[in-house]
């Protein structure tokens, strides 16, 4: 099969590659007819290389079409159609029957000190194959799928995979009251979920990119919206009583702009062997925080800070006399798909689309052009939000 795998910093190829097999009876092979380039996956491409081997498929947001299952699959058969949740999990251990299921015990990589394994992310999580590719072999399928039961296109199921999910504990985590403001740092494609999902549960939204087609996107769904600049703390503050917004909801991550410093330490380290950058990585790694620190400064006393972006560093340096002092509470990790799926699927199949799952791909694309689309992405060349694959059709064009 063909499938988009990992060589170096900034260099992905599509290749042949054995076909996945049923490696244990709980195992299903689905054929993927979509499958997303996440914004975590830019992580890979830039920065984690050390804990990746040269030839890994890569690829966490996917859906397809069962085509074999194991002897010891019950809940699936061929001609299935499914999403597949970035995380893999049991649904039977203590954390998945408690609603944590990227924490499960089952599949937790305890060689690194990780939580549950997932798709297509470096050794730290499993070294699993991922799913930008022809076909998938998904683990422990009878709990790791979401099954569709329409004919509804696949962009409109697709995201339940991890962005949408991923936002929608944002926004569970942020605990904004009732008639609450948040604040939202990043709007990439949780960004932009993230925001709409907080606007549908009637909070005000007030939300921060330096990238104008990611604030016109925004805009589009009643979004308030600004640009990033030395003053932009301050006007938001100002535009709440200037006590700041009961609620701020990060959704850029470690690779934030405005920390060049940081920047430079994180590409020192990638340049060094795996053998001296992994130990750095992992116990001395620093993130670029200045998403983290705007959010600290931004957040009113007593409020609450949602990490929906995703951090890695274990040496980083945290303002906690200033969080003790406002009384920040601060949530969260990675996100529990299957936790929140049955809230969600009403919204995703509602015909008037509350969430906007229609409005997020930028660009379509078969397989072959995902190297040039990790850049395309990774730069925000050519207005670009959100990319979508399609491995199983070679004969669709790039739009």
């Amino acid at each position: 099969m063909k499938a988009l795998t990992w060589h170096a910093k900034r260099d992905v190829r599509v290749e042949s590659v054995p076909d996945p097999r049923i490696e244990e009876p709980t195992d299903a092979i689905i054929r993927v007819t979509s499958t997303a380039i996440c914004g975590s996956d830019l992580h890979l491409y830039e920065l984690l290389g050390p804990f990746l081997d040269r030839g890994d498929i890569l690829g966490h947001e996917t859906m397809g079409e069962v085509v074999e299952v194991g002897s010891g699959v019950r809940a699936l058969n061929v001609g299935d159609r499914v999403v597949v949740p970035f995380n893999i999990s049991c649904g039977t251990c203590w954390f998945c029957t408690h609603g944590l299921q990227s924490q499960c015990e089952t599949t937790q990589v305890r060689e690194y000190g990780s939580g549950a394994a997932l798709f297509g992310y470096t050794k730290l999580y499993g070294q699993v194959p991922g799913g930008q590719a022809e076909f998938l072999r998904v683990p422990l399928a009878d709990y790791n799928h979401i099954r569709i039961d329409d004919d509804l296109p696949d962009e409109r199921w697709l995201f339940l995979s991890d962005i949408l999910p991923t936002a929608w504990q944002g926004v569970e985590y942020a605990q904004t009251p009732p008639d609450g403001t948040v604040a939202v740092l990043g709007l990439g494609p949780v960004g932009q979920f993230v925001a709409r999902i907080a606007r549908s549960r009637g909070h005000r939204v007030l939300a921060v990119d330096p990238v104008p087609e990611r604030r016109e996107m925004a805009a589009r769904h009643g979004i308030d919206v600004f640009d990033l600049g030395d003053d932009t703390v301050a006007e938001l503050r100002d535009l709440t009583h200037g006590r700041g917004p009961d609620s701020v909801i990060d959704a850029v991550g470690l690779e934030a702009h405005g920390s060049p410093g940081i920047k430079a330490v994180q590409q020192a380290v990638g340049m060094l062997p795996d053998a001296l950058a992994k130990p750095m990585l992992s116990h001395a790694g620093v993130d670029r925080l200045a998403a983290l620190h705007a959010a600290v400064d931004l957040v009113r006393r007593g409020g609450t800070i949602s990490l929906s972006g995703v951090y890695a560093g274990d040496a980083d340096i945290l303002p906690m006399k200033t969080m003790f002092d406002k009384q920040i509470s601060l949530r969260m990790g990675q996100c529990n798909v299957k936790r929140w799926i049955d809230e969600l699927v009403p919204l995703v199949q509602a015909p008037d689309d509350p969430l906007g799952v229609m409005d997020l791909v930028t660009h379509h694309a078969p397989l072959d052009e995902a190297p040039d689309l990790y850049g395309v992405f990774q730069r925000k060349d050519d207005g670009c939000i959100k990319v979508v694959l399609h491995p199983d059709r070679s004969d669709i064009p790039r739009t």
